[in-house]
């Protein structure tokens, strides 16, 4: 007997859903308004299904975090470090500065400096993150325009970096003129041999 269901299409469809509900919830109300029940009533699911699949918040969140990293934009190839660097910087501040993207974002990493396993989710997402742009980093060694040896991880590590600090403590705006100078900044670190491994 043959099923006209494609495989993964229903559960699919709950995941998003479920998903899209538990990021409202977060941005909304931060890790401790975060309530299955309430997640399970905005996507119109059965709440059930949502503590079977995902059995606590932070199993919610994690999934939560998964998906982000599933769904983010492809590294973008200009061919240059600067250009690359640029495009890293401006998804990250595009990113921060979304009205929903941003409090989810602050939310998640307010609730990974007291749960473990969140903070295990959030460290994963932003490895497959630095790992994915660290790539134009190595580019850039093998075209000459970058000592040998340098950090490729650090590098983008060093982009990122100084638009956190704005999301999260000094409150200064993160605009593409924040994201075109930590970009500008760390390509200049970069090709002054600051990130070259020295062990």
């Amino acid at each position: 007997m043959t099923s006209n269901t494609r495989p993964g299409g229903r559960t699919a469809r709950v995941r998003g859903a479920v998903l899209r509900a538990a990021g409202d919830a977060l941005a909304e109300h931060g890790l401790a308004g975060l309530d299955l029940a309430d997640v399970a009533r905005r996507a119109e699911v059965g709440k059930t299904t949502v503590y079977r699949r995902w059995g606590t918040v932070t199993g919610l969140v994690a999934d939560l975090l998964l998906d982000m990293a599933e769904q983010s934009l492809p590294r973008s190839d200009t061919g240059s470090l600067d250009g690359d660097l640029r495009a890293n910087a401006r998804l990250v501040q595009r990113t921060l500065s979304d009205p929903r993207q941003g409090p989810l974002f602050k939310a998640v990493i307010a609730a990974a400096t007291s749960d473990p396993r969140t903070a295990a989710a959030l460290h994963g997402f932003y490895d497959t993150r630095i790992r994915e742009w660290a790539s134009c980093v190595e580019l850039a060694v093998r075209r000459g325009e970058l000592p040998e040896g340098t950090d490729a991880h650090e590098v983008v590590r060093a982009v990122s970096a100084p638009l956190y600090y704005r999301l999260l403590a000094s409150g200064d705006p993160v605009d593409v003129a924040a994201a075109d100078r930590a970009a500008a900044a760390a390509a200049a670190a970069a090709r002054a041999g600051i990130f070259v491994r020295t062990a």
